[in-house]
């Protein structure tokens, strides 16, 4: 019994923040996000394509093409209030970095951004809208 609650407490813990990941790594994490969305306001395009995966360059074919997406599906990246990092989880072994921030009318959103390691540099390989959390009244 006792073997069956530790093993569904591992389990629990697998499927959400990771604490395992080293406080470098998870810095390094922040940081590849904090860089493109610094590139996102300086608008140097292709200073942001570049922190994103091959497979996401690829889909996407060009630096303009990437920017046109972002700024039409995105205004929450594109044109970013504060930004803020909630936990890193790990779903199925991959890993999705939390990131809170607000759209130009100061709407505040919730972004996980999946994080995948490419020749030892972390990239963003997708971002895809989260639930806010519930706020206490």
């Amino acid at each position: 019994m006792r073997g069956t609650v530790l093993a569904l407490i591992t389990a629990i813990g697998l499927a959400g923040p990771v604490a395992a990941q080293g406080n470098a790594e998870v810095e390094a994490i922040r940081d590849v996000i904090r860089q493109q969305m610094d590139a996102f306001d300086a608008r140097d395009i292709p200073g942001a394509f570049a922190f994103a995966s091959p497979d996401l360059q690829q889909m996407f074919g060009s630096p303009e093409r990437f920017g046109q997406m972002v700024e039409e599906g995105y205004p929450m990246v594109w044109d970013h209030g504060r930004v803020t990092f909630g936990d890193l989880a790990q779903d199925d072994g991959r890993l999705w970095q939390r990131v809170y921030t607000s759209d130009p009318s100061g709407r505040e959103h919730a972004l996980d951004y999946l994080m995948e390691q490419v020749d030892g540099a972390w990239r963003i390989a997708a971002v895809r809208p989260a639930p806010l959390p519930d706020m206490a009244v």
